[in-house]
């Protein structure tokens, strides 16, 4: 069996960590059961490679060994007993503990029901639903939460009155009929029971309104309780659980809602003091990655500053964000932090975006720094990638988002918001559970959201992503096809992917004149940010790899790059692929070369700008980079976290397994803007129905 594996290695099959760790094992493994063991841990370490937390027995068939042709994959199987007898077989085994027995003895294996695990991602799996059940709690509301929430989360008739006006600008007749002035006041207010109201009433309001001020008529006609803004639904739950996640796609206000949120929290928390002393929460802000961090800092300033509070509400709400990493404090060539459970985090409340980027081992060291009065709540949105490394602890936890609400957290998120949160009206987290039905404390502390502020539900991305979501490879083409302004896309040529490089160049323009402007290093990479190439691939004519050097000539042809230095020039874009925690710089962090003429007059050198994630700009000589790459293109996966205004897209002309429905979608929804969409559309069809699936006991732990 070891020979058949380091040939499969040879191959390229497994890696080379496989076939050590098989090698391992099999060795502490008495006969006849020594193959079976190494095959079975060359598997579990390559479904780690791939995502998986663990390796699942019941599924394993000679169709899904390795990814090999069922010849080769049955060759494998000689001799061993069937699967379905493999967890009867493993479970006698030194080198394998089940669950029962496992804290006395270290093994390598960890056999759980039909699972089996690596020993340590088994601990991680088993510690994060351990937190999530212990934090999955009720929190009483203060008494004046639900005015606090009114007050965050007004109703305002500016845009309802607006939309008014554009109607009756509009062909007349045609546009301006009580049916679309209905469909305003829905959309507008969130009108979710419009079956119950007085709509002949309602019009004669909508008609004869002159200013917005006069539309306040409507707070009779259409009360709250026939309404359902998710965005206060989501601060009200939050509000009244220690552990709290917040999902939605992009625009649907999380950075927004979080805003409201931490107002709400310290104006709770004002309100509880005693002593006449203020007390302010201490509350910190953190994502995955340096370019999500800087990211968040920027989004959650603006939505702060725009807040309908007292500016000494707004002087508590911190803006500076920072990485996990730095959170927990790193320690050089260590993987583990100066934060953990003896050393715990100085915190009250700490909020983690774009949360689905967090894999398994991250959020277990998280949750295990946490102190334990700490309020945690997760933004993301379930439907992108998962994180890179193994596991995908978002979208096992939103798992439980279709369970809706129980019975007492209905009656009181009703209570806090206004809102009748009892019906069976509600659509995605839809379910009311009732007397009835078992709700898990989880489902308890969700909520999605679930109405786009930046794609309209008519504008072509936002219709683009739905279709995707919804994995119809119908719908799918015919937006493609529609010819909405907000989408151009280009089956695949040697034209059309021309086309895409001159396109990409003519972009990046922008970023060289500000260098050769002498621009602020800010601006530089602020003009850089507006536009990127995205990729599913990295090798090859279609990837990251090909890409970067046929946008580099070109850029070469038309002026922009000298061809002096082949490496280094001013105006290279490049991404750090390793973290360097001396230098502060981690995974994913661009930066741009360009001469610090201005800080060096009498000898300036060609230094790397970084913009930190509290907005700061930190410059690194070349020689002193940690490892990098140069990043006119990038991987979808790089691309998470971050949103370009001009998005241009580009898909293999053939299909490959690593395009999924959630890669698609991930990549689809970088862009703000504009969409540049190069794919052939078959292969965009059978993406959108290949879904990812990560292989995990998470949700079961905490059903």
């Amino acid at each position: 069996m070891l020979k058949r594996l380091q040939d499969l290695t040879k191959q390229g099959v497994l890696r080379q960590l496989d076939y050590q760790f098989a090698k391992f094992v099999a060795q502490r493994s008495p006969d006849p059961h020594s193959s079976l063991v190494a095959l079975v841990a060359a598997l579990v370490s390559h479904e780690l490679g791939k995502g998986h937390v663990c390796l699942m027995l019941n599924k394993i068939t000679a169709h899904s060994l390795f990814g090999l042709p069922s010849r080769v994959a049955a060759a494998l199987l000689e001799g061993l007993p069937e699967p379905e007898l493999w967890a009867a077989e493993l479970k006698e085994l030194p080198v394998v503990s089940d669950i029962a027995n496992c804290e006395q003895q270290a093994t390598p294996l960890v056999l759980d029901g039909g699972r089996l695990y690596l020993h340590r991602y088994w601990h991680f799996e088993q510690l994060v639903a351990s937190k999530l059940h212990h934090t999955a709690q009720s929190v009483e509301p203060a008494a004046i939460m639900p005015s606090v929430l009114n007050e965050l989360f007004p109703r305002t008739y500016t845009y309802l009155y607006q939309a008014l006006q554009q109607l009756k600008k509009a062909d007349s007749g045609k546009a301006n009929t009580a049916e679309t002035r209905q469909k305003e006041v829905c959309d507008k207010l969130d009108v979710v029971q419009a079956e119950s109201l007085n709509w002949s009433e309602i019009d004669v309001v909508l008609t004869a309104a002159t200013k917005a001020e006069e539309l306040s008529a409507l707070d009779g006609l259409v009360p709250l309780a026939t309404c359902l803004n998710w965005q206060k639904v989501a601060a009200a739950m939050a509000i009244t659980r220690q552990f709290a996640v917040i999902s939605g796609g992009p625009g649907t206000g999380k950075t927004t809602t979080v805003a409201k949120l931490l107002a709400a929290l310290v104006m709770q928390a004002e309100h509880g003091s005693s002593n006449g002393e203020v007390v302010t929460p201490n509350i910190k802000l953190v994502a995955p990655t340096g370019k999500a961090a800087a990211r968040l800092t920027e989004s959650i300033g603006m939505a702060v500053q725009s807040l309908p509070v007292d500016p000494e509400v707004r002087k508590r709400i911190p803006t500076q964000s920072s990485t996990i990493h730095r959170l927990l404090g790193s320690v050089p060539n260590q993987v583990d932090f100066r934060h953990h459970r003896d050393n715990p985090l100085h915190l009250d409340v700490l909020v983690v975006d774009e949360a689905s980027m967090v894999d398994l081992p991250m959020m277990a060291r998280l949750l295990d720094a946490m102190p334990p009065h700490a309020k945690l709540i997760l933004l993301g949105d379930r439907d992108q990638l998962a994180s890179v490394e193994a596991g995908a602890v978002l979208g096992d936890i939103c798992a439980f988002a279709s369970q809706g609400y129980s019975q007492q957290q209905g009656l009181l998120l009703s209570q806090l918001t206004g809102f009748d949160l009892t019906g069976g009206y509600l659509t995605g987290m839809d379910v009311f559970a009732g007397q009835t039905q078992t709700v898990s404390p989880v489902a308890d502390s969700l909520c999605m959201l679930q109405k786009s502020y930046r794609f309209h539900a008519e504008s072509g991305i936002g219709k683009l992503a739905k279709a995707i979501n919804d994995g119809n490879p119908y719908h799918v083409e015919q937006v493609c096809l529609h010819g909405f302004k907000d989408i151009n896309h280009y089956p695949l040529s040697a034209e059309s992917y021309q086309t895409m490089i001159n396109m990409t160049v003519t972009f990046y323009r922008d970023y060289f004149d500000a260098i050769e402007q002498s621009k602020e290093p800010k601006e530089v990479l602020k003009a850089f940010s507006s536009v990127r190439l995205l990729c599913a691939l990295r090798e090859g004519d279609f990837g990251v790899v090909g890409l970067n050097q046929r946008i580099e000539r070109e850029l070469v042809r038309i002026g922009k790059v000298s061809q002096a230095d082949e490496t280094w020039y001013e105006g290279r874009p490049v991404m750090i692929i390793r973290n360097d925690h001396g230098l502060g710089l981690y995974n994913g962090d661009i930066g741009i070369a360009m001469t610090d003429g201005k800080t060096n007059p009498d000898n300036p050198q060609l230094r790397v700008f970084f913009e930190m994630p509290d907005g700061s700009i930190r410059s690194v000589l070349p020689s002193r980079l940690p490892e990098h790459e140069t990043v006119y293109a990038m991987t979808i996966h790089k691309s998470q976290g971050s949103e370009f205004a001009d998005t241009l897209m580009v898909l293999p002309a053939d299909f490959s397994p690593i395009l999924t429905r959630e890669l698609i979608y991930t990549g689809v929804t970088r862009a703000k803007e504009k969409l540049y969409l190069f794919a052939q559309p078959d292969v965009i069809q059978r993406a959108v129905r290949l879904r990812t699936e990560r292989a995990s006991g998470l949700a079961c732990l905490l059903g």
